[in-house]
């Protein structure tokens, strides 16, 4: 089945669905006509603006079913940009690359339901991010800087966890999610969550589907980046009690998407996951929980220069990544001050990749590189007195990888690759410890935290970047060491919630990926010592019942210490500033998000994400929306997204132009991908519960 032929299909079923939907909505008004009379002014929905406070130590929680601006979010990326301290390197219109803190790759930990999916392009065309979207979860959480060791190996910067949360089902019923968007440039998106269960059991049926044209910046320049994207989920759930539940889940999704910084563009990102969950609670007074995870997904990449624009000469490349792994883990409460989870999970990837010229005709399909990882960890949470906690873990990581690449592509020719068949081990430790203190007299409290992650060079710096001495960076890079001190202040009460944290690292043999020798076109890596400190603040005030006002301030710089320069990839000091005015079932809002510019740069080094191009300087974009609830299952959104059509880029931005320094066939090549100009937007959210 081809990708159009697969697209339109879901595109169908997604557009008969939601119409489906639409035909129940007169039962739905019906039974909720008089509960939008009900609500009271805080309960009011406003449109989330400024990213949120943090909940927790180190810790926020969101629902990606909230509505927010800008423009709601297709992919993870895009979803986790409206966080203070995020930013996303912007390549098309679909599948930017998250960066938090300076830090991007696999020092960001992205889990979705649990499961590690890691992409299969050499040159990051499909972030696991790209495989993410959002509204199909019901919470995403970031968990700051290394304060858990419980949710992989590695994550030194955040662990971002996606996640569904299927709530039992007390009689035989219903619940339904579904959405509609529409905006400028032919932007689209249709989704679609079904669940039908009762006490035993459930299923689970939900899709979406998203495609945009090329947009155009704010002098009106077209972008190459119009893409077509859609995913679809089942999942059959067992619940012989309240305690106990068993679910097998399958997913399968697919697109296409125009690239306006390389010389290719993505034409298949087809992923197929499989996952078996076993859960049981409430097991004994003194073991409360234990949990099984095992999952397999296979990414399946096309890239080539002759589907989405003028045909090249460049041809096709196929890459295929194979995952497997699982998750074991219990909690235990062996008093009511202690808790103990212990846990071990396993990971085996597998990379293979072919290639064509322009007549389409493959090489064979070969494995290029093995990556396998055997960890345990534990986790200790200590109530010390009524309000003083102590917690703390520890892990230990086996890693293998095999370099099973015969030769290696040079600019004119493949040669040998001097790391044939080699085989390299590494035994990592990582712990943290934090102690967390609320105030009796006020509603706050403070932590301060300090963990050590080691990380194993992801294949991206291992198999598809250079060595400073030779072709393969197989055995010439290090595990990199991440040491960091984490503080923070929280305060919540009826009409003030504010939020502040503070970090400063330090990293033994940072992996930078150094772009500036045309010898080795797609960059070199090497090992350096960094060093790197920010803070986060966000605040939300309510002023009356009607009137609140939001503002988030983000800021980091980065040292590289060996060659004393900037560590590049930092995004400049962001500050966003909301006020929304709100009564009885709407809303109106603005948001002005304030940019400052970056000098602190090492132009032509990076990471395996993107390079530093320069100085930019700063920006200020301003955006409305506006709300209204007409009955309580239904929700209209609207907004206006860059509203004086400003020209802009980010600083961690991606070059514009084929990857050789030339346009893409018609289209203006920039020094950087510019962002959106002025868009539109309007979204339609309706849910509906009910009993059979």
């Amino acid at each position: 089945m081809t990708i159009q032929h697969s697209f339109l299909v879901s595109y169908k079923l997604s557009r008969l669905t939601l119409a489906l939907s639409l035909f129940c909505l007169p039962v739905a008004v019906l039974a909720h006509t008089d509960a939008a009379a009900d609500k009271t002014e805080k309960d009011i929905e406003r449109v989330q603006v400024t990213g949120v406070v943090l909940n927790g130590p180190g810790q926020l929680v969101m629902d990606p079913k909230a509505p927010s601006q800008p423009l709601p979010a297709h992919d993870g990326a895009d979803y986790l940009k409206t966080i203070p301290g995020f930013s996303v390197t912007r390549k098309g219109g679909a599948d930017g690359d998250a960066v938090f803190r300076g830090m991007a790759g696999s020092r960001l930990g992205i889990l979705v339901d649990g499961e590690n999916i890691l992409g299969g392009c050499n040159f990051r065309m499909d972030a696991p991010t790209a495989y993410i979207y959002p509204e199909l979860h019901d919470s995403m959480t970031v968990i700051k800087g290394p304060q858990s060791v419980a949710h992989g190996a590695g994550h030194s910067a955040a662990v971002i966890l996606f996640d569904r949360n299927v709530a039992p089902f007390e009689q035989a019923g219903f619940r339904t999610h579904s959405s509609l968007t529409n905006a400028s440039f032919g932007r689209h998106d249709e989704l679609a969550d079904l669940q039908f269960g009762q006490q035993n059991g459930y299923v689970l049926l939900s899709g979406s589907n998203s495609a945009a044209d090329d947009y155009r910046d704010g002098e009106g320049t077209a972008v190459h980046s119009r893409y077509q994207r859609y995913s679809g989920n089942i999942a059959l759930g067992w619940t012989p009690d309240l305690d106990t539940k068993v679910e097998l889940s399958g997913a399968r999704s697919d697109g296409e998407a125009a690239y306006a910084d390389r010389g290719m563009d993505g034409t298949r990102f087809r992923r197929d996951s499989l996952n078996l969950r076993i859960e049981k609670t409430n097991i004994t007074p003194w073991l409360e929980q234990a949990k099984f995870h095992w999952f397999d997904n296979e990414v399946d990449h096309l890239m080539d220069d002759q589907q989405l624009r003028k045909p090249g000469m460049m041809g096709y490349a196929n890459l295929l990544r194979d995952t497997k792994g699982g998750r074991l883990s219990t909690v235990f409460t062996p008093s009511m001050n202690y808790k103990v989870t212990l846990g071990a999970d396993q990971q085996d990837s597998v990379h293979s990749s072919r290639l064509a010229p322009a007549s389409g005709v493959y090489s064979p399909l070969l494995d290029d590189a093995e990556i396998s990882q055997v960890g345990v960890f534990a986790e200790w949470r200590y109530q010390l007195a009524q309000f003083d906690t102590v917690v703390a873990g520890y892990r230990l990581d086996q890693w293998q990888a095999t370099d099973e690449r015969l030769k290696i592509a040079g600019m004119m020719s493949a040669m040998p690759n001097p790391t044939a068949g080699q085989q390299r081990d590494d035994d990592l430790h990582s712990g943290f410890a934090r102690y967390e203190h609320q105030f009796s007299s006020i509603p706050a409290s403070w932590y301060i935290g300090i963990g050590s992650t080691a990380r194993f060079p992801d294949y991206w710096e291992l198999i598809a970047k250079e060595g400073i001495k030779s072709k393969s960076a197989f055995q010439e890079i290090a595990p990199e060491q991440t040491t960091q001190l984490d503080v923070g202040y929280l305060f919540k009460d009826a009409d003030t919630e504010w939020s502040a944290s503070a970090f400063y690292n330090e990293i033994s043999d940072y992996i930078l990926v150094d772009y500036s020798n045309m010898m080795k076109s797609n960059g070199f890596v090497r090992n350096i010592d960094a060093s790197s400190y920010g803070a986060e603040f966000g605040v939300q005030q309510k002023f009356s019942p009607h009137w609140q006002a939001d503002a988030t301030l983000a800021y980091t710089r980065g040292d590289n210490d060996t060659d004393r320069t900037a560590l590049p990839q930092i995004s400049p000091l962001e500050l966003k500033l909301g006020l929304s005015y709100a009564r009885n079932n709407w809303s109106v809002g603005s948001l002005v998000r304030i940019v400052g510019p970056q000098s602190h740069f090492d132009r032509n080094k990076g990471n395996i994400v993107g390079k530093d191009l320069g100085a930019t300087s700063g920006f200020s974009v301003l955006s409305l929306n506006a709300s209204w609830r007409p009955v309580q299952s239904l929700l209209f959104t609207a907004g206006v997204d860059n509203l004086l059509d400003r020209i802009y880029a980010e600083f961690v931005s991606r070059a514009a132009g084929n990857g050789l320094g030339g346009a893409i066939p018609g289209y203006i090549q920039t020094l950087r991908v510019n962002e959106p100009g002025q868009t539109a937007w309007l979204k339609a959210q309706w849910n509906w519960d009910g009993q059979f």
